[in-house]
């Protein structure tokens, strides 16, 4: 690799960011991280740092898990690469829809359809969708109903269902037939409630409404994030996810579990469903169950769904969809090391254990900054809500978050900015010590902005 001096000189010049603008790229560049090693990450300039965003919420082991680096390495030495369509397949895809299967059987998850990532897993569940209901003679479901503040990717679809503007609007007119409810968000919803189990029933109550203007028999399906990742950390009343399943229950609405961030331990349960005591129809997956160390993912299907389109006698049955890389056998091997460390780990258990302490931790921060207007947790994914006036609620403002995150990373800690809301999803393999050293960064971040 070129010395720091060439990479640094070239920093944002020739790549676009994800969800950047490239001239701010330009005229500020990005950090360049160079190594991983445990929970730390060590930048261009030779600066280590916690990684209190882990990767981007899916290196739950942290940096230096050698089983899943032994089990890419072992799988390019004898298939770098083979086709899983029609007529092929490999040992690793066959041997991980098994163990994904059976990791969610809870759930009623008895089919996998790979793909590379969490983007990919939504658009799978989408078509998917409307695929089952053609298949059942209702050809007229054709509509998705979303939480507003939900993320589910950035495809053509993904973004449809999106409840956030400003993955939206750059590419509209998007999927027609998406529409989308008030988010379960005590600290700021249209109800002005502030009780979170009626908050639960108001909300389920507009997506009863919602499926009542729109007709039944036109709706196919509600997707949601058990937890809310990108929207900022949302967690609905534990009421929430059943009162949506008896709603779609009740309309014959199937239910899409976007668990991209919540499966695999991070809110302290297996999966955000499992956590809500809920069994979905689909299931969307990637990000940790790789560890973030290859491109995966998958979106599981219940057996209601995955019997309709396999006891189909005609051309609707046949599944027009893929990527070149599902199931790839080098992302299948690195999957299937990955859950075996992440349950030998018991990440799940130390996900729970840590996320306690950090709640705390972040309560004494809103106690002792202003500038913290809210603070929102589940286990191992977090939030701090900044606000330039609390009393107004009035979203802080790019400077402000600047100034908090570059405070943080000079007293030793990434931070996610997202708005106006500091994001925190770091390995699930933290010790409390490094609760403590979070805490620590974001008091000397928020000092600094004040």
């Amino acid at each position: 690799m070129r010395d720091s001096q060439f990479l640094a000189g070239l920093n944002a010049k020739s790549i676009w960011h994800p969800m950047a603008h490239p001239a701010e790229m330009r005229s500020h560049p990005p950090k360049v991280i160079m190594k991983g090693e445990g929970v730390s990450i060590t930048d261009l300039e030779g600066r280590t740092v916690l990684d209190a965003v882990g990767g981007l919420w899916n290196v739950n082991l942290g940096y230096s898990c050698e089983p899943i680096k032994k089990a890419i390495a072992g799988q390019l030495a004898v298939l770098p690469y083979y086709s899983g369509f029609r007529g092929t397949s490999t040992g690793p895809a066959i041997e991980l829809s098994d163990v994904l299967c059976r990791f969610f059987e809870p759930e009623g998850m008895t089919r996998a359809f790979f793909s590379s990532g969490g983007s990919d897993s939504v658009e799978t569940a989408l078509r998917l969708t409307r695929q089952y209901w053609k298949v059942r003679g209702q050809l007229d479901r054709t509509k998705f109903i979303a939480l507003k503040k939900g993320y589910h990717g950035t495809h053509f679809g993904g973004a449809s269902v999106n409840g956030h503007a400003n993955f939206r609007r750059n590419y509209e007119p998007l999927l027609p037939g998406c529409y989308h409810i008030a988010a379960p968000y005590s600290y700021r919803n249209p109800f002005g409630e502030t009780g979170p189990r009626r908050l639960a029933e108001l909300c389920a109550s507009a997506l009863e409404d919602e499926i009542a203007f729109q007709g039944p028999d036109t709706v196919a399906a509600f997707i949601m994030e058990p937890v809310l990742g990108a929207g900022g950390v949302i967690v609905p009343h534990e009421s929430f996810m059943p009162l949506v399943r008896r709603i779609c229950d009740s309309h014959d609405v199937l239910l899409i579990a976007d668990e991209v961030i919540t499966a695999f331990g991070r809110t302290g349960a297996w999966c955000g469903s499992r956590l809500w005591n809920v069994k979905p129809d689909m299931m969307c997956i990637a990000k940790a169950v790789t560890s973030g160390y290859f491109p995966l993912g998958a979106t599981l299907l219940g057996e209601k769904v995955a019997a309709a389109i396999e006891s189909n006698k005609d051309a609707f049955g046949m599944v027009g969809h893929g990527y070149t890389y599902s199931g790839h056998p080098v992302g299948c091997a690195a999957g299937i090391a990955a859950l075996e460390e992440t349950q030998r780990l018991k990440v799940r258990e130390n996900a729970a254990a840590r996320g306690q302490e950090l709640i705390v931790a972040l309560e004494e921060l809103k106690a002792r900054h202003a500038l913290v207007g809210d603070v929102r947790a589940k286990g191992l994914m977090a939030a701090l809500e900044i606000v330039s006036d609390r009393g107004a609620k009035t979203a802080a403002g790019k400077e402000t978050m600047s100034r908090i995150a570059e405070g943080a990373y000079e007293a030793g800690v990434m931070i996610r900015v997202s708005g106006c809301n500091i994001i925190l999803s770091p390995p699930l393999v933290i010790a409390a010590s490094d609760v403590g050293k979070i805490a620590e960064a974001l008091n000397a971040g928020l000092t600094a902005a004040s």
